[in-house]
């Protein structure tokens, strides 16, 4: 089994994903505590770092590169300095910024700052809600080129606007056609929030986290029958082939099809920070789809990936090494 499953991460470099979705940029600012402020009751921290990383679905293109895949985005940029450092960083990555739009609100940046290893505080500069007339064009055009291009299409909705209506029933058509023309599916992984389900129908395989099962359902999950229960609700509510539940701590549970639910124990063995742990496995699912292994398959791997990332500090990424000595050591 686990040679199967190192066969398939050593196809990953084959392997075409289109990331489309919410870009952030993630800026950490590292440093101790050792006081507190005499003008508040909130703790002095000395800065000692300042890190500017790729996030949201940036951070899939990144676990994607990562992995040995190959990665493009496609989203909208501010015209202002950080839309400036998301065009650099994917250079950096050697990946295509053919899908980056610049459009007419300014770049999404979440602040956080961490003292001795622990989270202080995390501030957010954004504007959301749908993008202008005139971006939402520029990326369909890319789309409507490029999309037949990828062997995997990843949607990584970070509820910032850019993952809408529009985009999604464009997205629709696009997949359609190429069904239609050259008699090939191309799997479409999403990523989600809660509260654009209704965009999703349709989709290859979902994957929310514990709490965004237990909104989407409706239902309480505290139990494998409410488990089951909840993403049976979700299957048939989207029509989707199967729905991938992470649990922190629990794994994870698929259900696809009519198939019995499958839950995959973790494999985590210490955890630090959880912070895009959901990018990496959304990222890792995509890649095994997009290789044509089973959704069961592409489902351990994320999982083992997922126990990884969840034991490094800040957005993280899993390397096909690191993955590769994780199923390695379990074979033993």
């Amino acid at each position: 089994m686990q040679q199967a499953l190192r066969d398939i991460v050593s196809r990953f470099t084959d392997a075409r994903v289109l990331v489309i979705g919410d870009i952030i940029i993630d800026h950490f600012l590292w440093g101790t505590a050792s006081r507190i402020s005499p003008e508040a009751p909130v703790p002095v921290v000395n800065v000692q770092r300042e890190d500017l990383l790729l996030g949201g679905s940036a951070n899939v293109l990144r676990n994607i590169i990562s992995l040995g895949g190959i990665g493009t985005l496609c989203g909208i940029i501010g015209d202002d300095l950080m839309g400036k450092k998301v065009v650099e960083l994917v250079e950096a990555l050697g990946a295509s910024t053919a899908g980056l739009v610049v459009g007419q609100r300014p770049t999404t940046i979440k602040t956080r700052v961490v003292a001795q290893g622990q989270q202080i505080v995390r501030f957010d500069r954004e504007q959301t809600g749908i993008p202008a007339k005139q971006s939402l064009e520029t990326l369909f055009g890319y789309l409507e080129d490029n999309v037949h291009t990828f062997d995997a299409v990843m949607i990584s909705d970070y509820a910032k606007g850019v993952i809408g209506e529009q985009v999604m029933a464009k997205l629709s058509h696009l997949l359609k056609s190429i069904r239609e023309r050259e008699k090939r599916i191309l799997p479409l992984i999403v990523d989600p929030k809660p509260q654009n389900l209704q965009y999703f129908i349709g989709a290859t395989v979902i994957t929310p986290n514990h709490h965004e099962a237990t909104q989407m359902s409706g239902m309480r999950i505290d139990d494998e029958r409410s488990l089951l229960a909840a993403a049976r609700k979700i299957r048939d509510d989207l029509g989707c082939e199967a729905v991938l539940i992470t649990r922190g701590e629990a794994g994870m549970a698929l259900l696809q099809g009519n198939e019995d639910m499958v839950t995959i124990p973790t494999m985590a063995k210490e955890v630090y920070d959880v912070t895009g742990a959901g990018d990496t496995v959304a990222a890792t699912l995509a890649l095994g789809l997009a290789t044509g292994c089973s959704m069961n398959d592409a489902a351990v791997l994320a999982n083992h990936a997922a126990g990884i990332v969840v034991g490094k500090v800040g957005t993280a990424c899993v390397s096909a090494t690191e993955l590769l000595e994780a199923l390695t050591r379990d074979d033993q």
